[in-house]
């Protein structure tokens, strides 16, 4: 009786122990992420934010993400190779049978990432909490003017290492939710679901049909010249 008690007890051992190990971290190499997207805007430009996305999807496949969103009559795509630092705008405009790419190399990226405040002092904290559908602990840490942030990561789930940028990258686990800089804007994203869909897979490499152009000539076209 003891021996089959001692068998039952180490049988429960290694389905609890296997079923821990399946759901430590399920590793994700291509699918879609869902944020739900709050910005912190300066109260001159705090009537701003009801125009802008409440919601961000990132489709990704190895290194390189596609992130599409639309801005009045015009769909915009951005790649990027979070790794290489290399990305391409499209954008297309059909009503006014426009297509435009607009190619970022490593030094365009560095320089955009350079302009965002730095990030540092990542401290676990211990504190736990679920994250919609994901255990997660809470990191503190700041920037280099003096803001103070928070993070939630969670070791369940594993993207590819550099998903959420340089900055983050001495996080163990998945972001789940966490505040960083896009554009200049401060912005807090909290992932809502993570789809393992097929996607991609994708090229940084222009479309046939698409007219290359600078970044410059886009600008000045919208009338924000440099």
């Amino acid at each position: 009786m003891m021996f089959k008690s001692v068998k039952t007890s180490l049988l429960a051992a290694v389905l609890v122990g296997s079923a821990i190990i399946a759901n430590a971290q399920k590793k994700i190499s291509q699918g879609t992420v869902v944020y739900g997207v709050e910005y912190s805007l300066p109260a001159e430009q705090a009537a701003m934010a009801a125009q802008l996305p409440k919601e961000q999807k990132v489709k990704f496949n190895g290194n390189v993400l596609r992130i599409d969103m639309q801005q009045g009559p015009a769909t915009i795509g951005i790649l990027q190779d979070f790794v290489d630092k290399k990305g391409l705008m499209l954008i297309d405009v059909p009503m006014a049978q426009i297509q435009y790419a607009v190619k970022m190399s490593k030094e365009d990226v560095e320089k955009a990432e350079a302009s965002a405040p730095k990030l540092s002092d990542f401290k676990a904290t211990g504190e736990k909490q679920k994250v919609g559908n994901y255990n997660a602990e809470k990191y503190t840490y700041k920037d280099d003017k003096g803001g103070a942030y928070e993070l939630w990561a969670s070791n369940e789930v594993e993207l590819p290492t550099g998903f959420a940028g340089d900055q983050f990258k001495e996080i163990k686990g998945a972001l789940v939710k966490y505040t960083t800089f896009q554009n200049g804007l401060k912005v807090t994203l909290t992932i809502k679901n993570i789809l393992e869909d097929k996607v991609g897979p994708f090229s940084l490499e222009v479309p046939s049909g698409y007219e290359l152009k600078t970044m410059q000539e886009i600008m000045a076209m919208q009338g924000g010249g440099q």
